[in-house]
């Protein structure tokens, strides 16, 4: 396919007669880098942040409890993120979130230096997980305003497999690190990442929106914060497969967000193995991202939407199941994989259908309302689990929690998601 490049009124490039190979995208390139350098931060504060409660009061209950409330300060910051990104410049939004979280997570390991504070962990992981939504919400924007809608998919499935390669370094790299010299070194990795993905983002430039774009329209002349979430929510009621989806996946996170916090103390407490074997397994899972992530748009194209989703979510049921019960390392980290790539599956789906199927100027909007419906008990969920868990042992949670997501995949087959079409 022929492809020509031509320059609108605004200065922008447009294209013509289809798009470059993604490798060939310059700005979806360096988009790209960022992110990638971003989650092998992130990967470094999955294992540090949870290592620091551990390692300073040694209660599951006190890991899920900061997981809790870090994931409320995210379902919080949902329900006005949405608009936020509608009506603002995304990209200096996105490079503004970098710098907040990089100061914010590079405070942890400064005031570590004077001795453990966890008081400080529920302080500042809310804050930089509600300044994460947001800029989870414009990411999700500018993806598309990047690549266009026919490559969504491939996008999102590069994207998320070089985040889960970056997964497979940073967990094991966190592991031994923190087994050297601490978590909180750790988290200043995680502060640092996100200073260089702002960089990076500067210099990205990202396709302008559509002339009847929020932006535009006059401040006086803009609905309230409100009624811009009931637009997002009436815009996924009024969709037969986002609104099937949207409760499916509000009963899944509800069972997962724990997940991290469980399999840690699982492998540290029921176990006996050290941080680096903590990273080591944490590793090996994030192949199975990387597995997912290479795959969905192709498995997508064979199966369609429904079967590929549902079929995710089951396979990562019997996965959590299985995961409490293993008592060797390996099997541990296998059923990780299975896990997380089967939700790498299944969340690339729902994004990219999102992304397909929600006019440009809603995108944010329509996230939003997608994010905060599906999160709302998620932090209660890993509250509850990782309590019940201490007292009751890792493996009859993880095989209840698991069978609970089979089901979840069954009742899938009795909504509009088992009917969704092909692409």
């Amino acid at each position: 396919m022929v492809y020509r490049a031509r320059s609108d009124r605004s200065g922008e490039t447009a294209f013509e007669g289809g798009r470059r190979p993604l490798w060939r995208q310059r700005d979806f390139g360096i988009f790209w880098a960022a992110q990638t350098l971003s989650f092998l931060g992130d990967s470094f504060a999955l294992i540090a942040l949870p290592l620091l409660v551990l390692d300073a009061t040694g209660s599951l209950a006190r890991m899920g409890l900061l997981t809790a409330v870090g994931g409320a300060a995210s379902v919080v910051a949902a329900v006005f993120a949405g608009t936020v990104v509608d009506r603002v410049d995304r990209r200096r939004l996105l490079i503004a979130c970098d710098l907040v979280r990089m100061l914010l997570y590079g405070l942890i390991p400064l005031v570590w230096l004077f001795g453990p504070q966890i008081w400080m962990l529920y302080t500042v992981l809310p804050l930089c997980e509600a300044v994460g939504m947001l800029f989870a919400v414009g990411y999700v924007t500018v993806v598309r305003s990047l690549v266009g809608t026919e490559q969504l998919t491939e996008a999102n499935g590069r994207l998320n497999a070089t985040a889960a390669a970056a997964g497979v370094l940073g967990p094991l790299c966190a592991g031994l690190l923190a087994a050297w010299t601490g978590p909180a070194t750790a988290v200043g990795v995680d502060a640092a990442s996100f200073g260089v993905s702002a960089v990076c983002l500067s210099v990205v430039r990202i396709r302008s929106r559509p002339p009847d774009d929020r932006t535009d329209v006059p401040k006086s002349e803009r609905p309230g914060l409100w009624r811009d979430l009931r637009a997002g929510v009436a815009f996924l009621y009024g969709h037969p497969v986002l609104r099937a989806l949207t409760a499916l996946l509000f009963v899944f996170s509800f069972l997962t967000l724990g997940l991290n916090d469980l399999v840690i103390y699982h492998l540290k407490h029921d176990l006996g193995h050290d941080d680096g074997t903590v990273g080591t397994v944490m590793a090996v899972g994030a192949l199975g991202t990387i597995a997912g992530s290479l795959l969905v748009a192709r498995v997508r194209r064979r199966l369609g939407f429904g079967r590929t989703w549902t079929a995710a979510v089951a396979v990562s049921g019997f996965a959590v199941a299985g995961l409490g019960w293993a008592q060797e390392v390996p099997v541990v980290g296998a059923l990780a994989a299975v896990f997380l790539s089967c939700v790498a599956v299944a969340g690339t789906c729902s994004m990219s259908l999102r992304q397909e199927v929600t006019p440009e100027p809603m995108l944010g909007r329509v996230t939003s309302a997608f994010w905060t419906l599906q999160y709302s008990a998620a932090p209660i969920g890993a509250a509850v689990l990782t309590w019940t868990a201490e007292r009751r042992g890792t493996a009859p949670v993880a095989l209840v929690a698991g069978g609970a997501c089979v089901l979840v995949a069954g009742v899938a087959l009795l909504t509009p998601v088992r009917r969704a079409g092909r692409g």
